[in-house]
């Protein structure tokens, strides 16, 4: 979930150097909270920053969810203070990176939270 269609292909195309990533895309938290009920995901990565419904809003739905509760959520956010980042991880967030941050931060970041053997 990114507004931004630039910070999309980014992460689209450094998570597709790993083969095995089926991505679907939301550009508005509106979107993604359309999106959630179609299908379980086996990570999802948000933005803070959104127009109409913000990431943090996003994980508190996700954590009420009994079909995304355990779904593991990455944060991605020019929103670089500690109160920031101890918001989102106080409401459920899985881990947090900083932009601008390197293709290897990302990857690195995906590979923890989806686990040994999810490939890459």
């Amino acid at each position: 979930m990114e507004d931004s269609s630039a910070m999309r292909a980014f992460v689209r195309a450094t998570l597709e150097e790993d083969g095995d990533v089926v991505l679907t895309e939301a550009p508005s938290g509106f979107e993604a909270l359309r999106l959630l009920p179609r299908d379980k995901y086996d990570l999802v990565i948000s933005d803070i920053n959104m127009p109409d419904i913000n990431g943090l809003e996003v994980i508190a739905f996700m954590r009420r969810s009994e079909s995304h509760r355990d779904t593991p959520l990455l944060i991605i956010s020019t929103e670089a203070s500690v109160r920031d980042r101890e918001r989102a991880m106080t409401l459920g967030a899985n881990a947090y990176l900083t932009k601008p941050f390197q293709p290897e931060e990302l990857r690195g970041a995906v590979r923890r939270l989806r686990g040994p053997g999810a490939g890459g």
